[in-house]
């Protein structure tokens, strides 16, 4: 490994490069025989560049904007030592926003030591931009209930985070919701007044504006950034309820559109320059209330008046084709702007990282958005479904998104050995990890969640078995269980490799649990179901509480103990089927009962029409068949 010495660098990047060599001490070293590194401000680069000089031992590190002189940090690391002495190459980002979104709001709070660490390592990656995706958790003073017992991001944890953000290149900006997906503070008694429904603000009153200046001030002060996202997406039933009784049935887009023109002069008195999610403005214009509905139509009063002072996002991150992406950008430029693009690294209700589908999606998409002449994109990581997700999975999928920032066409090896330089860790072992949900019947890459159902699935009323057949996957999950076993004891990160290859492990041991206890049953045979409770029902005891403990300790490290009771519940209550399964099983094999219903009840494929043996599923669904949840 080639080290190198910072000789000389410019006050504005002291702080980060600070940062950046504790974090990798072996590679930025004191030693006089190291290669010396002298990083330069150079304005008459253009936005977006790096250059990086060689000459001997001796490397001139080119910048014009400071997060590209990270990018140059990681570029250099990446860079074979043979190629040192003469390396003459020159980056330049087809992206002015090179963004990242993280859900703060579905139980997993990430701590601030956490990301930092995040934040480290991917402004070597090339991220100027970040963004915590807050529906309720930031803290608003006076407001008690506003993040109650979720772990809110305090204001002195977001202004530390931003100098430190900072520090790096990286723009950080308030991320918030200003109209629906507010469920959680509107549950409480005290905001009951705010309603229009359950989940959406009531618009066109008084103490609602009030609010949500309220919230809007607190959200952006921490932050140098003048940028604010004030959400307004999947208000589905916008109008419908206390509004409805105040004010009749009123047009959809005249209610979208005077409620964002009054969020947008309460971004404005603050000095703000506000985004919002675009979807609506399709949905309601969308026979089927689609929002990627190509035959979509808008009325031309509607988008008159549509604030051109207000960004719009367009987020897309389940199509692979190119010209998809293109006929949507397209649209969106009827609205009246050029939108900013909000794609998706897969960590959504999923358990590790989707990495097979981010790469796929992100390559049409980025290749749409060079091609449409986009400036402005981030990548969003959603936690929907419990953030059950170890959110580091996704970072050779944000390597992946800054390579296509910054090359006209991505190099799978250069992603790979880029990724293993800041990570410390094998790329391909974390895709692989993905094998958790992309099984051997998965012929191209697909977001399914397999592991999320087969995990979570009660293990007698087994609802996906007849769909999924997911005994046939019982030596694959075996197999990647040892692979990933190994591979978590190398260096860097290579240790958040034991998360799935734990539930791996579980999965070998569960997925033809209720398919041979009913062989057994249906044949009578005792001598096999004794041997299922003594030896395998014990083994997969053991693999799930072990994954419980792991998964627990992982969430300690990596986001705030609030949230985590959500799922500890779902370990709690498949441990005590688990349990349950073993005392019904005793009772007949005893004689105390003298038949298990569970085992002779048939099973049905609800799924019918889905021709993939892989679903995308959540854990309400899989744990009983039953509607009380």
């Amino acid at each position: 490994m080639t080290t190198y010495r910072i000789h000389s660098a410019p006050r504005e990047l002291q702080s980060g490069l600070r940062e950046i060599t504790r974090a990798y001490p072996s590679v930025f070293v004191r030693d006089r025989k190291a290669v010396a590194l002298e990083l330069v401000r150079d304005d008459r680069l253009a936005p977006g560049t790096v250059r990086l000089l060689g000459e001997g031992r001796r490397i001139t590190l080119l910048y014009r904007d400071r997060a590209n002189a990270f990018r140059g940090l990681g570029t250099l690391m990446a860079t074979p030592a043979s190629a040192i002495a003469r390396l003459n190459r020159t980056e330049t980002a087809a992206f002015s926003m090179r963004g990242l979104m993280l859900d703060c709001s579905r139980n997993g709070v990430i701590r601030p030591d956490a990301l930092k660490d995040f934040l480290r390592r991917v402004a070597l990656m090339g991220v100027n931009l970040v963004m915590c995706y807050t529906e309720d958790t930031y803290e608003v003073p006076g407001e008690p209930f506003f993040g109650y017992l979720r772990g809110p991001l305090t204001q002195a944890e977001l202004k530390d985070l931003d100098d430190y953000a900072d520090a790096l290149g990286i723009e950080m900006i308030p991320c918030i919701q200003t109209l629906a997906h507010l469920e959680q503070i509107l549950q409480w008694d005290p905001y009951f007044g705010l309603r229009d429904t359950p989940n959406i603000l009531l618009p066109e009153d008084r103490t609602t504006y009030d609010f949500i200046a309220k919230i809007i001030k607190a959200a952006s002060a921490p932050f140098r950034s003048k940028r604010i996202h004030v959400g307004m997406d999947e208000a589905h039933g916008l109008g419908t309820g206390r509004y409805a009784k105040l004010h009749g049935k009123q047009d959809s887009f005249q209610i979208m559109n005077t409620h964002l023109a009054k969020v947008r002069d309460l971004c404005k008195r603050q000095g703000l320059t506000p985004m919002i999610w675009s979807d609506m403005y399709f949905r309601l214009g969308s026979e089927t209330h689609d929002y990627y509905d190509l035959k979509w139509k808008i009325p031309p009063k509607a988008v008159k008046h549509i604030p051109r002072d207000v960004q719009l996002v367009y987020w897309d991150y389940y199509h692979d084709n190119p010209d998809f992406y293109r006929k949507m950008i397209a649209n969106h430029r009827k609205l009246g702007s050029d939108p900013v693009f909000a794609g998706g690294i897969w960590t959504w209700s999923h358990k590790w990282c989707a990495l097979p589908w981010s790469f796929t999606a992100v390559d049409a998409s980025m290749t749409a958005c060079k091609a449409e002449g986009v400036r402005e994109a981030f990548m969003t990581m959603w936690g929907d479904d419990g953030m059950e997700v170890d959110i580091f999975s996704s970072l050779p999928g944000i390597q992946y998104f800054c390579e296509h920032a910054f090359s006209p066409t991505v190099d799978r090896k250069q992603v790979a050995r880029r990724f293993e330089t800041v990570c410390g860790s094998d790329f391909a072992d974390w895709v692989r990890a993905s094998g958790i949900d992309t099984v051997p019947s998965v012929k191209k890459p697909s977001y399914a969640n397999t592991s999320v159902g087969l995990l979570w699935q009660d293990p007698l009323f087994a609802i996906l078995d007849p769909h999924m057949r997911p005994w046939d996957w019982k030596q694959h999950y075996l197999k990647l269980e040892q692979t990933l076993t190994k591979a978590m004891r190398g260096g860097g990160l290579s240790g958040r490799l034991e998360y799935p290859a734990r539930i791996a492990g579980v999965l070998a041991r569960k997925v033809d649990l209720r398919r041979r206890l009913e062989q057994a049953y249906r044949r009578k045979d005792r001598r096999a179901l004794t041997g299922i409770v003594r030896s395998e029902l014990t083994d997969l005891e053991q693999a799930v509480k072990a994954l419980w403990r792991y998964h627990r300790a992982m969430w300690m490290r990596t986001y705030k103990p609030f949230g985590w009771e959500v799922i500890e519940h779902r370990y709690g209550g498949l441990m005590a089927r688990l349990d349950t399964v073993r005392q019904r099983l005793g009772d007949y094999l005893a004689g105390r009962v003298p038949r298990l219903e569970e085992l002779e009840a048939p099973l049905h494929d609800p799924w019918t029409g889905i021709k993939d043996r892989t679903v995308n599923i959540g854990y309400s669904r899989v744990k009983t068949p039953s509607c009380i949840k």
